[in-house]
């Protein structure tokens, strides 16, 4: 079966040199020596080629669809961002057009210049043959409902391309009111990858629907990962507290805007629980494989699919022909 992977990240260790360690460490990159960091898979991140290609035919993995692990432009203010994310976007065409029939690509934007970074989408798109682009949280903390942002989302609703929301880490004030003051990692641990993540994920989304940014380019499309970041389990409840408002200011419910705009992915979750609520909440026509690699591990990732308690149509439509169909892949 063909099987398509779509939140597979990469980094290019040249790149990441040149971005000022002040900057990454203000946005809340660890340093070297902290626990957490000495866990990252820089070897991973940094090879696209024959480990990671044997490591996804270990696993049956026919395609990535590629995009930045941070720390990337989107940290980087003026003219060095811009560089920066053509450099990482021409290094992933470059992967790409190696192995055409394995790697895909998202591209990467200098979002503290919106209009530069709607130009550089189209680029991507248009001359890369790049399927859409992610986007890692907030830009200085800002999500892309702010109107600065509205450039970026025309460009995407214009070419018809996806803008995947992959978590960013929270801003300091939001580390500081809610995640501070834990014992040991907790703190850390907290803020990002147990709970922060996918609370913030989940507030972008939200915010993007209830702004009206969804309804001002009614041609947009989302991606999240992790299952929908918790929003399956509460969005009867957002949209029970949300519905009449939303209604009156936008024709329809909260639910409705969002069921009808956003495509979920498991990556990094690999339990029946949450994919359930995923698929009640979402249906097999909005629910597409991840992995999450290389954080995640392809063989756990795809043990799990072979495993969904759903129909063989349904499961093909999860593990490959959603994303087929919503990115344009060659197959």
């Amino acid at each position: 079966m063909r099987i398509v992977a779509l939140e597979e990240h990469f980094t290019v260790p040249r790149i990441v040199a040149g971005i000022a360690p002040a900057a990454i460490a203000a946005r809340g990159f660890p340093g070297p020596d902290f626990p957490w960091a000495q866990t990252i898979k820089r070897g991973e991140l940094a090879d696209l080629g024959d480990a990671r290609l044997a490591d996804m035919d270990a696993s049956g993995i026919s395609v990535q669809v590629l995009s930045v692990a941070g720390p990337g432009a989107d940290l980087v203010p003026g003219q060095q961002g811009i560089d920066i994310a053509r450099a990482y976007n021409d290094a992933l065409a470059e992967s790409c057009a190696q192995h055409p029939t394995r790697y895909r690509g998202f591209a990467h934007l200098p979002l503290h210049s919106p209009d530069a970074a709607a130009r550089e989408l189209e680029r991507a798109v248009r001359e890369l043959g790049f399927h859409g682009v992610l986007v890692n949280g907030a830009t200085d903390g800002r999500f892309l409902d702010h109107p600065a942002f509205a450039p970026v989302l025309a460009q995407a609703a214009a070419l018809d391309v996806p803008i995947y929301l992959h978590p960013g880490i929270p801003t300091a004030p939001v580390r500081e009111a809610y995640f501070d003051g834990l014992p040991g990692n907790f703190s850390f641990t907290m803020a990002l990858s147990a709970w922060g993540w996918h609370a913030d994920t989940a507030i972008h989304v939200l915010r993007l629907a209830l702004s009206g940014a969804l309804h001002r380019h009614p041609g947009l499309k989302l991606i999240i990962g992790h299952m929908g970041e918790a929003l399956p389990f509460m969005l009867d409840r957002i949209d029970e507290t949300t519905a009449a408002t939303a209604r009156s200011m936008f024709g329809e419910s909260l639910r409705e805007t969002i069921v009808d705009r956003v495509w979920v992915t498991t990556s990094g979750f690999f339990t029946a629980i949450p994919f359930m609520a995923a698929f009640m909440a979402f249906g097999a026509d909005r629910l597409m494989f991840s992995v999450d690699y290389p954080f995640a591990s392809n063989a756990r990732a795809r043990a799990f699919l072979d495993t969904l308690p759903v129909s063989p149509a349904d499961k093909a439509k999860i593990a490959h022909g959603n994303a087929d169909k919503l990115l344009r892949l060659p197959v």
